[in-house]
């Protein structure tokens, strides 16, 4: 589903991605781990076509994306990528209903078409009854399933989430983690997370962990797990 091939990125003269090489299967539920700074956020905005690499080869469902303009890119976007973000970036003057209709309608699908599809992705989340409330009359953990509705709404081949629990508490962040595993189950969603949750990382199909711009090799992971466990047991001893 998504090859990454020898990505590099830099802002000015830092360089926050230094050769990265990544396969994602379709349906995998993966998420991106490591250190704030350690270029987690760039990594998914790269794979999300937010930012261009300055070197190396991104290919997502067979695309090639380099060989795209920015229009080509934009119209990519919306029909084969969805995302969840921290904050749900719902539209406060729209309903759930509406904010979930938004790319479909910025893809001009038919409204009738568009309002159904919307409405069964609502019911799906539960949010049936919720459909005509504002953001501001919705609790943090409704927006996030709204905002999880909306990513859905032209059935993307990815969705990208960037710290999608970060701002829930509890028992939000469970059902939360849950609904990714149950939408990738029904619809076949490849998911892309980037976590600070352990619990939630614990939870995909794999973990990546990325320091300093590089992903670590598999037996470097397994050391680094090893010492995050005796932390762990440290702490709670």
């Amino acid at each position: 589903m998504i090859h990454i091939s020898n990505i590099h990125k830099s802002f000015g003269t830092l360089e926050v991605l230094k050769g990265i090489d990544l396969h994602i299967s379709r349906g995998e539920v993966v998420s991106i781990v490591g250190p704030s700074g350690a270029g987690k956020t760039t990594l998914l905005q790269v794979m999300g076509t937010l930012y261009r690499p300055d070197a190396g080869s991104l290919r997502i469902a067979g695309t090639d994306i380099s060989t795209l303009s920015a229009k080509e890119i934009a119209r990519f976007r919306n029909e084969h990528l969805g995302f969840v973000f921290q904050f749900h970036q719902l539209l406060p003057e729209f309903s759930a209903l509406e904010n979930v209709m938004i790319p479909a309608m910025i893809a001009g699908r038919k409204q009738r078409a568009t309002r159904e599809r919307a409405l069964e992705l609502l019911k799906f989340m539960g949010l049936a009854e919720r459909a005509d409330h504002k953001p501001s009359q919705l609790s943090g953990g409704e927006k996030q399933r709204v905002a999880v509705a909306r990513a859905l709404m032209n059935e993307p081949d990815v969705i990208f989430a960037d710290e999608p629990s970060g701002s829930l508490d509890s028992h939000n962040k469970a059902e939360l983690h849950q609904l990714f595993f149950d939408l990738r189950d029904r619809f076949g969603q490849t998911f892309v997370i980037v976590t600070h949750d352990n619990e939630l990382a614990r939870l995909t199909d794999r973990c990546i962990h990325i320091v300093d711009g590089k992903i670590l090799e598999p037996e470097v992971e397994e050391g680094a797990n090893a010492a995050l466990a005796d932390d762990t047991a440290t702490a709670e001893a």
